[in-house]
């Protein structure tokens, strides 16, 4: 039995094969009348390969596998091998007597680590989502709102009294969709879900790149759990690592005895900071393997969008290297030109294949048009986060509130440069581990300030154009940084300052979601525009967001000081009444109470450049939002 043709072949040695999935690795078929499963694997300097397994008591020479010609592909099909067997590839090399027990780089289910064995699987399963699918066209566009939770399935919620273990994908289903439906996100982000052998890497060491994680269930757990979200409104983005992966023996690295999926030379294939090695970019059948890889997420899991760890170290050659560490282009540049074209063909067939997703880059320097399409020299990432928006922002609200007043251009800085890419605010995992501290102990000032810097700093967020994206525990101010391997802190919502903070996240979000003058224009500086970003000796900044139609406007005033600020005037675009609707100082949220009771009427007298202007009450450490309908 052949399920591989010339022209398979013929794509994957030029790196346009984006459907490996069908043809490599292990398919329970039919020959005949006779079932069994047919594996295929890449290894083009082995010398023999063999499929071992349970149902052979793990024989490394019972179950040899035939060359495909001079492909480099192995494939044999062995009857009466079927769904639940246990397998790995034992790999013979031309080279040096190398001989290895390799996990199926393309097996779809793989065993819970420490084991690390390959199960013959399918992914059969009856979606639900057909109304999700057919409108999501609609629902992920850039003028959408984009609310987006980050979270790692594996603690988010445990069962303390089942020895603290983690909630599988089918249990996790319900609770979590009731939970996102309740805040108001419009999608989930979750850390990589794909098979990786230390649950602390948080899945950014992949082994397994089409297997889901068994720790929380089969394929088909995994699929229903993004079938219920669906079902419920959310998009479900998946974090997704192909910049370098761990060198334990029984993943990819070294897989026939030579450098084949990472590059050969270690100033190129090994990262000196993961101590993981990194993919061969300029080898054709790699990017066959990725891109395949890429488009599986998105073909059978129905995934909305793939979020791009590390694209920096994608597209740097002396990334995190000292000197003498790293080679030059053949131009003399540091420049990556293998993984720059591998990034452009990646988002060119994700959007050529799924134009209804997103790809969104973590890339963290200012290389240019990383959200612009290829065609025009860009990346052709549909969406990037703003990593110095992040910075910035979160080094201002560190500081004494008496000292903002030198650093308003932390605030202000971004928007020089907010419209020349797609962007993403994140508050993200990287900000609440490793000795970083939680968002809420990073605010300066005592325990109710803390809460009330917290819920500026959402009103602020909400405020800047751009998608958001906010790392789970934040919502509510978990005070004690993030850890894998426990719960997050639910007991802390009994608490009033912290469900203040969940009640906040949960208004903004629905505020957010209702105004298209928050989101239409995300990505337009038509959307946006300054009142007063000057008074750094007030620490207040003041801002009008638009959308499509002229009909509604938001206006936003901020008060970065734990000083109210009375009789407050700014600038007004328009007469008439201007409705307070949301006051981040409000009771209801852990605040002091103090605002404008219900709303402010605009008067003929100008400032700011407008012909208007409102006397506003700021309370203190506050963000106010403001609507005008016409």
């Amino acid at each position: 039995m052949d399920l591989l043709t010339d022209d398979d072949i013929y794509l994957f040695n030029e790196g346009s094969h984006f459907r490996l999935y069908d043809k490599l690795g292990s398919r329970v078929v039919t020959d005949g009348d006779t079932g069994g499963t047919h594996f295929a694997v890449w290894a083009p300097d082995a010398e023999q390969v063999f499929v071992i397994g349970d149902f052979n008591g793990w024989n490394k020479s019972g179950h040899p596998l035939s060359p495909h010609g001079q492909s480099g592909i192995w494939q044999g099909f062995f009857p009466g091998v079927g769904k639940g067997t246990l397998y790995k590839y034992h790999v013979a090399s031309r080279f040096q007597g190398y001989r290895a027990d390799k996990t199926d780089p393309l097996s779809i289910f793989n065993e819970i680590p420490p084991k690390t064995a390959s199960i013959v699987w399918d992914l059969d399963y009856s979606w639900g989502d057909t109304d999700w699918m057919a409108n999501r066209h609609r629902l992920n566009r850039l003028d959408r709102p984009m609310a987006i939770y980050e979270m790692h399935l594996g603690s988010w919620r445990r069962v303390r009294e089942e020895g603290n273990r983690s909630l599988s994908y089918r249990e996790l289903a319900p609770q979590l969709a009731d939970y996102l439906e309740r805040l108001g996100y419009t999608h989930v982000e979750l850390l990589p879900v794909m098979d990786h052998p230390f649950f602390g890497s948080w899945g950014y060491q992949v082994t397994g790149y089409f297997a889901p994680s068994a720790n929380f269930g089969t394929p088909q757990d995994l699929m229903y759990l993004i079938d219920v979200l669906h079902q419920r409104g959310i998009g479900v983005i998946l974090d997704w690592v192909p910049s370098h992966f761990p060198s334990d023996e029984h993943g990819p690295g070294f897989f026939d005895g030579t450098h084949l999926y990472e590059h050969a030379d270690p100033r190129q294939g090994y990262h000196p900071d993961w101590h993981s090695y990194i993919f061969n970019y300029g080898r054709k059948e790699v990017q066959s393997f990725l891109i395949s890889n890429a488009l599986f997420w998105l073909d059978r899991y129905h995934v909305d969008g793939l979020r791009v760890d590390a694209v920096a170290s994608l597209i740097y050659l002396d990334y995190a290297r000292k000197e003498g560490e790293w080679i030059a282009n053949e131009y003399g540049g540091r420049e990556n030109i293998d993984a720059i074209e591998f990034l452009r063909r990646l988002n060119e067939a994700v959007y050529l294949y799924h134009p209804d997703v997103q790809t969104i880059a973590e890339e963290s320097t200012a290389w240019p048009m990383v959200s612009r399409p290829s065609y025009v020299g860009g990346l052709g990432f549909g969406l990037k986060w703003d990593m110095g928006w992040m910075h910035d922002t979160l080094e201002y609200m560190q500081k004494d509130p008496v000292h903002r007043r030198h650093h308003q251009d932390k605030l202000t800085f971004r928007m020089l440069y907010a419209f020349h890419e797609n962007f993403v605010l994140p508050l993200s995992h990287d900000e609440v581990v490793y000795g970083k501290g939680s968002l809420l102990e990073k605010m300066s000032g005592d325990d109710w300030q803390k809460f009330a810097n917290l819920r500026a700093l959402f009103g602020y967020m909400y405020a800047q154009p751009a998608k958001k994206l906010l790392f789970m525990g934040g919502e509510f101010g978990q005070r004690r940084e993030w850890a894998h391997d426990t719960s997050l802190d639910w007991d802390l919502l009994d608490c009033p300052s912290h469900a203040g903070v969940h009640k906040w996240l949960q208004d903004l979000n629905q505020f957010y979601r209702r105004e298209p003058a928050l989101y239409e224009l995300d990505c337009d500086p038509a959307g946006f525009e300054w009142i007063d970003c000057g008074d750094a000796d007030g620490s207040v900044v003041s801002l009008i967001r638009k959308g499509k139609s002229t009909s509604t406007l938001v206006l936003a005033a901020c008060n970065f000081t734990p000083v109210p600020r009375l009789g407050y005037r700014i600038g007004a675009p328009r007469p008439g009444y201007w409705r307070e609707v949301l006051n981040s100082d409000a009771m209801e949220y852990g605040g002091s109470g103090m605002g404008n009771g219900g709303g402010v009427e605009a008067v003929g007298e100008g400032l700011h450049g407008r012909p208007f202007s409102l006397t506003l009450t700021l309370p203190p450490l506050a963000v106010l939002f403001f609507t005008h309908s016409s």
